[in-house]
């Protein structure tokens, strides 16, 4: 009985610490964030100003290009320093949460936070939102550090601040924590909720106290649109959107890979020439249309049936507008992530899946459709959109109801979410975030000296380990559990193998920092037992990869 209490003691002092631990990465992710989202706002208005002075004074465009040169210049240069900001910033952040991915978090806080910044300021299609959650996830580095905690927290720690930085940037907290288990560690854990509820929770406190304070509203919901509740024929309408919707989507992403490999030969100026051609691309843009710049937010809004509607593009009628300013998002988000610009591409590919609703709710209001249909057509095919390039069907969906805060249309967004996630199955496309961080981590892993690894353990009592399946345990990175001893019993534990206190478990896996990998390991199960590593070939060699992607991209 002393010992059943004395291990309750220890779970119970381990999940206060998750809790503590999460609320105050919350603090400075609240804090952090907020402030950098404020400032992209304010930033994104200034660049719409004088983009339309430009546009009224033809004779100074040669300047707002050669503005756009040097700003390409110092963004290249600055990748140089801190290749860990290029592109908006979530592989890395997901790389950092499985522990894969170790980074300076002071660098990438203000790297990123100015980088992106000046992304936006520059007129560029960037969004805020992918650079809140790499920032939200160094503030939870950050605070591991200061706090001196071990890897397995640190690591819990930099997923509260990634789901931080992305709820306070939509001012969405379930849309944070859909985050932490669909994208960031693919599965679900007490501790992983634990830690981005807290930290999501707090970091929303935060945003609100702060933004009234600032004299700005707490809202960022859609408000310009109006929802009816679907009949059963016009599902037949959202079947047929939702499926060249996901057929776009499959396009952009592998058009983005394509273009990281035409990028990844431009070797001018030592690889910064590269930045000039999105930089150009959105010069050229922001001048036809103010709906290619910044993230999207307005555009979307633009597009509900209760708002003044979108800014005509050489008086083209809408549908031409629509097209128009579809094309042209496309484009220069697909340059911005070849390219690997520092600025979110989160809320662009939000921006052209409502785009695409709004051009296709057109088409289908000649076919017979309800006119008033038309905004949740809008909101389903952004949802289906995002889910095809994404491969995260719940978030996506947790998403737009958070942002429009209407459940009217929850089923049809299903569908929709369920269509996209399918046709990019039948493309075999993989989540691209997840595709984009395996790019990153062959270059990291190429010529690097890592070793064979294995271990015996015996689990403790009160271990994060103690009484959790396989699956369920934030194991170190390629970590494999091949046997378990148990008494007289030897088992070959799959993923629902519930370890007890005393099981002896025998490991293997490949690391390249022998000493730090078994301290992970003991710190997770309880007590190492013995161990042996073998020096092992480099996992990947340059003369095996002839065009590999730049490091660090997207």
């Amino acid at each position: 009985m002393k010992q059943k209490i004395q291990n309750l003691g220890n779970k119970a002092h381990y999940g206060a610490q998750i809790v503590s631990v999460g609320a105050l990465t919350g603090l400075f992710a609240g804090l952090v964030v907020t402030l950098y989202n404020v400032l992209a706002s304010m930033a994104e208005e200034f660049s719409r100003g004088y983009y339309d002075f430009f546009r009224e004074h033809p004779a100074f465009i040669p300047l707002l290009f050669a503005a756009l040169f040097v700003g390409a210049i110092v963004i290249g240069g600055v990748l140089k320093f801190i290749p860990m900001i290029r592109g908006s910033g979530i592989p890395q952040t997901e790389g950092a949460t499985r522990g894969l991915i170790r980074f300076k978090w002071y660098q990438v806080l203000t790297g990123m936070f100015a980088c992106s910044l000046f992304t936006i300021f520059m007129g560029m299609s960037a969004g805020s939102e992918g650079p809140s959650i790499q920032i939200g996830g160094a503030c939870g580095y950050g605070m591991s550090n200061m706090l001196r905690r071990g890897d397995l927290v640190r690591r819990y720690q930099i997923t509260g601040g990634a789901c931080a930085g992305l709820a306070v940037a939509f001012n969405a907290p379930l849309t944070g924590m859909a985050f932490a288990f669909e994208e960031a560690h693919k599965r679900f854990t007490p501790e992983v909720f634990v830690c981005s509820f807290s930290s999501v929770i707090v970091a929303i406190i935060t945003r609100n106290l702060l933004r009234p304070a600032m004299g700005l509203a707490t809202g960022s919901t859609f408000t310009t649109y109006a929802f009816t509740s679907p009949d059963m024929f016009s599902y037949l309408y959202v079947i047929l959107a939702a499926f060249i919707c996901a057929l776009a989507g499959v396009g952009f992403y592998f058009l983005v890979f394509r273009a990281k490999k035409l990028f990844s030969k431009i070797t001018f100026w030592r690889g910064t020439g590269k930045m000039l051609i999105p930089f150009m691309l959105a010069g050229a843009f922001g001048l036809i249309t103010v709906n290619v710049m910044g993230g999207g937010h307005e555009f979307i809004e633009s597009l509900g049936s209760l708002s003044h509607g979108v800014e005509s593009v050489f008086s083209s009628p809408l549908w031409a507008t629509l097209l128009i300013v579809i094309v042209l998002k496309f484009i220069v988000s697909i340059a911005n992530m070849g390219a690997g610009v520092p600025c979110g591409v989160f809320i662009p590919m939000l921006a052209i899946g409502a785009g695409m609703g709004a051009l296709l709710s057109l088409m289908c209001i000649q076919m017979g459709m309800d006119p008033a249909y038309s905004d949740a057509l809008i909101m389903i095919c952004m949802a289906t959109f995002f889910t095809t390039v994404v491969k995260a069907p719940i978030t996506g969906i947790v998403m737009v109801v958070e942002l429009t805060w209407s459940f009217t249309f929850l089923l049809p967004v299903v569908i929709g979410a369920a269509i996209g996630y399918l046709v990019g199955d039948i493309f075999r496309t993989e989540p691209i975030y997840d595709k984009l961080l395996d790019g990153i981590l062959e270059e990291q892993r190429r010529g690097e000296k890592r070793v064979s690894l294995t271990a015996t353990l015996r689990v403790k009592a009160g271990a994060p380990a103690d009484g959790r399946s396989v699956r369920n345990i934030l194991w170190p990175s390629d970590i494999l559990v091949t046997t378990l001893e148990r008494g007289s019993l030897t088992i070959v534990p799959d993923g629902e193998t519930v370890l007890k206190e005393g099981d002896i478990i025998f490991v293997k896996g490949e690391t390249a920092n022998s000493e730090e990998y078994l301290k992970n390991l003991e710190s997770t199960v309880g007590e190492l037992v013995e161990s042996d590593t073998v020096q092992s070939e480099p996992e990947i060699s340059s003369e095996t990869l002839p065009d590999p992607p730049n490091p660090q991209e997207e």
